[in-house]
């Protein structure tokens, strides 16, 4: 059995004529799905994304306010009082801490984020500013209770 190379490439334009007639591109039904799924897909990953990227912040924000408590319950412990501050002061900087500068420094707050409060010496208030990041300031007292952030 032979076969005719002539024919053979011959044959080759009308055969790719025929395969480009059928393809003209997607049809509107097969696009409306395309969109509809890509749609689909935003609609729930977007919220998704969102929820985590504030529990994101608000464990960043909980972790330093954790650091900083601990160090106001070593001062207290050497002490038998906490430091006095009857205004918001920094905490990075303090005499009462280890704390250096940029160790709070992290993705959404820096060391400036955080202040402290003790007007007695019996409690205190550590409080991460919310600088647009949370939608309240959170904060930390001698009990270890946490609150605002969400």
């Amino acid at each position: 059995m032979t076969i005719n190379i002539k024919k053979f490439f011959a044959a080759l334009p009308s055969i790719r004529a025929n395969v480009s007639g059928m393809i003209n591109g997607f049809s509107m039904v097969e696009l409306l799905i395309v969109i509809a799924v890509t749609t689909l897909s935003v609609a729930i990953t977007v919220p998704i994304y969102s929820s985590n990227v504030m529990k994101a912040k608000l464990s960043e924000a909980d972790a330093n306010l954790g650091s900083i408590r601990t160090q106001l319950r070593i001062y207290y412990g050497n002490n038998n009082e906490y430091p006095t501050v009857e205004s918001a002061a920094l905490v990075v900087g303090a005499t009462w801490n280890d704390i250096n500068t940029g160790q709070l420094n992290g993705k959404y707050f820096d060391d400036s984020s955080y202040t402290y409060v003790s007007e007695e010496g019996t409690e205190f208030t550590i409080t991460c500013i919310a600088k647009s990041m949370l939608e309240s300031d959170r904060t930390i007292d001698e009990s270890g209770t946490l609150t605002g952030g969400n």
